[in-house]
Order: structure tokens, then C-alpha cells, then sequence
């Protein structure tokens, strides 16, 4: 999430109640998730394990439980509970405001566009030129619509992320992470019926250009997706990865989360990607494979009883 404007370190650590250590003159132009962190970000760390990945990440300031060395020109904000100094960052800055109206005063909506009746767009949503956006389809706050994208009935975007903190302190339960990033979706985007595509936690969910996907697709949160894909129907996508331009999911293909699909790869229905694959290729299976070997270990599957036979006829 990016401040409005540059918001001066002490004005952090007073807000969250934090000790404010190493270059405490700077200022925070935002806060994100480790791995979505940029030059100028806040991040937050709470767990040993992640503690120097964070410190010697691109963020200039950490929100941290923990005094520890680090970086000339880098800030540490000590708190005793550092998610829940995130949270109250992203209350102050991104607070829930509802609107009451279907079409929110804060929003824009370019010239040519038409919103059908029952459409929901929230706060400080902007919708490009010559955009159709069908009966039921929600856009809540902050999100990006290029110019002629179509959003068939009852599609959802900027929905937030399935994103919980894992506590152990007595018993296991999970705490919700706000989310305070967008989904943007960028010109000649075609989008299904039933759709869910869920913005970022802290950083954007990205729509590339020309992607068009059939109904009842999910795309999970801070998932960028590049041109010209195409998704058919139930294709699930979770959180954090990258598709490249020009990939093919058919039906039902599930992705997991924090991987890469190459550029140009294609992947039939009803498959699994459970880890990154390379572009250029035809994968099938779940876990996939190369579609090509799988056929073939298919074909030896099915000879296995004429080999039993032969085999169980010589003795």
C-alpha cells in the first residue's frame, strides 16, 4: 500500500507505540509484505526465522520485536507484537469507510462505460473508457479498471484476501491480516460470470492486458497475471504467483500458491501445479507432467492386464 504522501517515521512510531532506532529523520512512502517490499516500504517481522531476510530486504524501515543490528540508513520501529502494530498502520491509513450508494461520490467512471443496474462500485474505484459491467458485479474500494474490460453478472473484485496469522499462544487460532491492496485490471480484459479475484493484502493483484477468463474463475490475492492469458471455467489460481504472458489454463486446473507459470505454457484441464514450471510447454496431470510422457505412461497403464496375462500365462 502506497501513503497518500510520505509519512514522516515519527509519526509511525507514535501511532503504533514503537521505540525508533537508526535513521529516525526518514519518512515511510508505504508498507507491504516481505516479499513485496520496495525501497522507501515498511515491513513488519515477528518470527526469528525471518528476521535477516526482512533487515537485508529492499524495505528501508522494519516493524520488528526485537533489537538487532542492521543496515546504515535503515530504521527499526521495536514493538512487542509487530502484526499487530501492521494492523493498526493499515486501520489509520486504509479505514473502513462503507458507501451506502451503489456507485461511491469517490469513485470515477470514464466516458462510453456502461454500469448496468445492481452493480456495486465502491470507494475510489476508477473505471476506464467503453467498459460494460454487468447486473450484480461488485468492485469494492480502491481497485483499477482499464478501458474496455467487460465484467459478466455477479463477478466480485477486491474481495479480500484469504490471509490469516497462524497463533499459538494457547490454543491454535487464526487471526485475519487486513488487506490494503488493489486489484487492478488492465485495458481488453474479459472477465466470466461468478468470478472472485481478491486484492492484494498489501501490494496489488494485477490483470494483464487482453487476459480474458470464463465464468466462475478465482484468482487469489497478489497474484499478477500476464497478457493475453486465457483461463476457462473453475480454474483456481492461489495467492502470490505469477502467470506469464500468453498461458492457457483449461478447466479446472488448480494452481498453488508463491510460483511461476512460464510464458506460452498451456496446461489441460483438471490438472494440479503444485511448483513452478517453465514456459513453452504442454503440461497435463496432477501433479503436472509433460503432457506428451504422460500420455504415454497412460497408454502403458492400460496395458498392464495384457502384460499380466502373458506373464501369468508362461508359469
Amino acid at each position: 500500500m502506497r501513503f497518500d504522501k510520505p509519512v514522516p517515521l515519527t509519526t509511525i512510531a507514535a501511532l503504533i507505540n514503537a521505540e525508533l532506532t537508526g535513521n529516525t529523520t526518514a519518512a515511510a512512502t508505504g508498507i507491504n509484505e516481505l516479499h513485496k517490499v520496495e525501497e522507501g516500504d515498511l515491513v513488519f517481522v515477528d518470527h526469528p526465522k525471518y528476521y535477516d531476510t526482512c533487515i537485508h530486504s529492499a524495505a528501508s524501515f522494519i516493524i520488528i520485536n526485537k533489537r538487532t543490528e542492521f543496515p546504515e540508513g535503515k530504521a527499526l520501529l521495536i514493538v512487542e507484537e509487530p502484526f499487530e502494530a501492521y494492523q493498526k498502520i493499515v486501520q489509520h491509513f486504509r479505514p473502513f469507510a462503507p458507501s451506502m450508494k451503489l456507485t461511491s461520490d469517490s469513485s470515477t467512471v470514464g466516458e462510453g462505460t456502461v454500469i448496468f443496474p445492481n452493480a456495486y462500485i465502491g470507494n475510489h474505484v476508477s473505471i476506464g473508457k467503453n467498459c460494460i459491467i454487468h447486473p450484480g458485479v461488485t468492485i469494492l474500494d480502491h481497485c483499477i479498471i482499464g478501458d474496455d474490460v467487460v465484467i459478466q453478472a455477479a463477478t466480485v473484485i477486491g474481495s479480500d484476501a484469504f490471509y490469516y496469522n497462524k497463533k499459538t499462544n494457547r490454543e491454535i487460532h487464526y487471526k485475519k491480516m487486513l488487506s490494503c491492496g488493489r486489484v487492478v485490471i488492465e485495458k481488453g480484459v474479459e472477465i466470466g460470470a461468478g468470478c472472485t479475484i481478491d486484492r492484494g493484502v498489501s501490494g496489488d493483484t494485477i490483470i494483464g492486458a487482453g487476459t480474458k477468463m470464463d465464468n466462475m474463475v478465482h484468482i487469489g490475492h497478489d497474484t499478477v497475471i500476464g497478457k493475453n492469458c486465457l483461463f476457462a471455467a473453475q480454474v483456481g489460481i492461489a495467492g502470490a504467483t505469477t502467470i506469464e504472458d500468453n498461458v492457457i489454463l483449461w478447466g479446472q486446473v488448480g494452481v498453488s500458491k508463491t510460483l511461476t507459470i512460464g510464458k506460452d505454457a498451456v496446461v489441460y484441464a483438471q490438472s494440479g501445479v503444485k511448483d513452478s514450471i517453465p514456459g513453452g510447454k504442454v503440461y497435463f496431470g496432477s501433479p503436472v507432467e509433460d503432457a506428451r510422457e504422460k500420455m504415454k505412461e497412460f497408454v502403458w497403464i492400460k496395458r498392464i492386464p495384457v502384460l499380466w496375462e502373458k506373464v501369468m500365462g508362461k508359469k
